[in-house]
């Protein structure tokens, strides 16, 4: 099994329009947090053993050639050694800007775990455990958040050798994800989606 992309960007960073971007450009299947939500009892503990520090990434993997948003984003520099081949995707926008998006959304889930039905409880805990080691644990303020985000962003780039590593805004189209990608440009526009109504609407859906 080979991972030919994977993102190093976390989430709010428009993870699921670069998600539905990799599947039309056939790089796919494309792993997301979406896909631990349709199988939580296979891929829950699967990650949960990544975050243990005993991860098995032929079987987390297996059936993807791509991988995208969290918990895959927390493991960068894991993955770089094991798919020494793979093209890196960072996906970035503005640091206040997500630090808002993030806070209203994925925080925000987090926050209220212990209230989510027991069905979940598996699930939140293991993304609280990532998304902890990825730099944003619990209690952190806007620019807590802000400032942990730029620190995630520096340490991708510091992992990732240059040659491998795309910084990417979605908002910038297929141009330079094609290029990076050696794919040709669709004819079609580049996918915008999971605003946050968008977000609620999903994980309404399992809770």
């Amino acid at each position: 099994m080979t991972m030919k992309v994977i993102g190093a960007g976390v989430g709010r960073t428009g993870t699921y329009s670069l998600k539905l971007a990799i599947n039309r450009l056939e790089l796919g299947p494309c792993h997301h947090m979406e896909e631990v939500l349709h199988a939580m009892d296979v891929q829950v503990p699967l990650w949960s053993a990544a975050a243990a520090g005993d991860p098995d990434w032929s079987t987390i993997f297996h059936g993807y050639q791509s991988a995208v948003d969290w918990p895959t984003a927390c493991f960068f520099r894991e993955l770089v050694r094991e798919f020494p081949a793979a093209k890196f995707v960072l996906t970035q926008r503005d640091p206040e800007r997500w630090a808002d998006s993030f806070g209203g959304t994925i925080y925000k889930l987090l926050a209220g775990r212990a209230e989510a039905p027991p069905e979940m409880s598996a699930w939140l805990e293991m993304a609280s455990d990532v998304i902890t080691q990825s730099g944003f644990p619990a209690g952190l303020d806007r620019d807590g958040l802000a400032e942990a985000f730029i620190a995630h962003n520096e340490a991708v780039k510091a992992a990732i050798p240059a040659r491998q590593l795309l910084e990417f805004e979605v908002k910038d189209g297929w141009g330079p994800l094609c290029d990076f990608l050696d794919k040709p440009v669709p004819d079609e526009a580049f996918p915008r989606t999971n605003h946050r109504e968008e977000f609620w609407d999903r994980v309404n859906g399992k809770l």
